[in-house]
């Protein structure tokens, strides 16, 4: 527990963060991913690049800051933080190394008048705090996944059996255990964490499940991103054949049992979590209706299947848009980009449904704002990043 001038001084420096929390952080990654390369493999470098990475963590110790009395006010945030955690297999030993950059960042960047000694004393107890609330929790999801049937611990061999050219950008890998063992299931809209060796330096990534996993395999769907350094090696370095290490499937981004109407929406490979979605909400029969929108219909993947599983189940809708016309694929049923009054006339007339949504930021933003304004819930709109969280605004 912190005590009451521990608090006071952590809230104290919430303006600070506020204005500064950012250079704070991207202070804090380069001490700590130059001196601590043992760390490097968490951490994916284009989100350090981009500073996506960055501004989220920055938003992460301002909101525990800010609510460092009410630590429940943190709402899905540290659920979020503990499922990355568990994907990527952070440890506890982990802990130390990043609190104690952390520490050091706020005494360089904030200085000896404003980082005094009760200043580092009272965040070293809070990050204290807040790592044995991370460490216990994962601990627990740990034993948890190395109990279930199928379940391990750590890192466990596959072998990739198939792959798929799914469009023009995205292709489907589907791994099996190379002990020929069960799997363990992993809910619809899950993610699996790999680790792959990559020009002899460790890389640890996270994909979202594409498909269910009630095969004995995990499939994901990966699109090519440039410069992608993961991306690009599966794609033109995984033959067929190939060993490589998983984590098990995490992720609290999960489809919810419901009766109501399903929406799914999602926009270019932000596809991928909506399948398995799909596939689950379909063998309930409740309605479906599916949106997705793609660039053109070559890098539209998964649309045959939508399409004949929309002819076998009559409660299944699905609606493309694309924004631009290639003149060689199907056709859309809306060309541009999507927008509220579209959006309308594809929803369920019934405003009491449950909608998750998936994409890039600037298209979750727009779809977050529609569906605010055509009456759905807030509750009842679910989204996720594939990377960094950040403010949908």
């Amino acid at each position: 527990m912190l005590s009451v001038q521990d608090r006071a001084i952590i809230k104290a420096t919430v303006p600070l963060l506020e204005s500064g929390g950012e250079a704070l952080i991207t202070h804090f990654y380069r001490m700590m991913l130059s001196e601590y390369p043992q760390v490097r493999p968490l951490f994916n470098q284009a989100h350090q690049a981009s500073g996506d990475q960055p501004r989220a963590l920055a938003n992460g110790v301002l909101m525990y800051a800010r609510h460092i009395d009410q630590l429940d006010q943190l709402g899905d945030l540290v659920a979020k933080i503990i499922n990355k955690h568990v994907a990527l297999q952070i440890l506890p030993e982990h802990y130390p190394i990043v609190g104690g950059c952390l520490l050091r960042a706020i005494s360089e960047v904030l200085g000896s008048e404003i980082a005094t000694q009760e200043v580092i004393d009272a965040w070293a107890a809070a990050y204290n705090q807040l790592a044995d609330i991370l460490i216990g929790a994962e601990a627990a999801i740990y034993d948890e996944k190395a109990q279930a049937p199928g379940g391990w611990r750590g890192a466990r061999e596959f072998r990739l059996v198939q792959k798929v050219e799914e469009s023009a950008e995205i292709t489907s890998f589907y791994f099996e255990p190379l002990d020929q063992g069960p799997i363990l299931a992993a809910e619809p809209g899950q993610y699996i964490g790999l680790q792959l060796f990559i020009g002899g330096e460790e890389i640890r990534r996270n994909y979202s499940l594409s498909a269910l996993s009630n095969q004995g395999q995990y499939r994901i769907s990966v699109k090519r991103e440039t410069g992608g350094v993961a991306s690009n090696y599966l794609h033109d370095q995984c033959p067929v054949g190939t060993s490589v290490m998983l984590f098990p499937p995490a992720g609290e981004f999960t489809l919810a049992a419901s009766d109501k109407p399903l929406v799914l929406i999602s926009g270019g490979v932000g596809i991928t979590p909506t399948l398995p979605m799909l596939e689950a909400a379909l063998a309930t029969e409740r309605p479906v209706h599916f949106i997705h929108c793609a660039r053109n219909g070559q890098v539209h993947a998964f649309r045959n299947w939508v399409d004949e599983l929309a002819q076998r189940y009559p409660q299944l809708k699905r609606f493309y848009c694309y924004a631009e016309d290639d003149g060689v694929s199907p056709a859309a049923d809306k060309l541009g980009m999507l927008t509220r009054e579209q959006l309308a006339e594809w929803l369920p007339e019934q405003r009491d449904l449950d909608a998750y949504f998936l994409g890039p930021k600037g298209f979750m933003a727009a779809i977050k704002r529609h569906l605010q304004a055509l009456g759905i819930p807030e509750q009842q709109s679910r989204y996720e990043f594939f990377g960094p969280a950040a403010a949908l605004e």
